[in-house]
């Protein structure tokens, strides 16, 4: 995974925040995030939901019955910093619950229907939304 990581973000970073392939004219953005028990700086690639204030990414791990280590960094330590384009921004991270997380959820599975078929493939009861609110 970590190959595929670096070279989504090798790809991200020297086009300005574009990449083909799968991800070709759908919203990237890398998430730098601490380890929870390390301390050591990972960079995540994920899409996500460009929100008002903010952004919020999904923790769909592909429908896997367990959550991303990326969301167990952020909850350890919200305080994190993304690249969308060609900008760095420090957010905080936060999970959003109820009719928030509904919303957002459901407006996401319309726009990309491949994450309708992770939720139905996990046995989570929810897949998480991250709220990503810049500092």
């Amino acid at each position: 995974m970590s190959d595929w990581n670096n070279g989504i973000i090798d790809e991200f970073r020297s086009n300005g925040g574009k990449v083909g392939g799968g991800f070709a004219g759908k919203p990237l953005l890398l998430l730098h995030h601490a380890g929870a028990r390390t301390g050591t700086e990972r960079v995540s690639p994920l899409m996500y939901k460009q929100l008002e204030h903010g952004f919020a990414i999904f923790a769909s791990k592909g429908g896997a019955d367990s959550n991303p280590d990326w969301f167990h960094n952020l909850k350890a330590h919200p305080n994190v910093s993304v690249e969308v384009g060609t900008d760095k921004l420090d957010v905080q991270a936060r999970v959003a619950h109820g009719e928030e997380q509904d919303v957002i959820w459901d407006e996401w599975k319309t726009e990309f229907p491949q994450f309708a078929d992770y939720e139905r493939k996990t046995s989570r009861d929810r897949i998480p939304v991250v709220i990503l609110e810049p500092v």
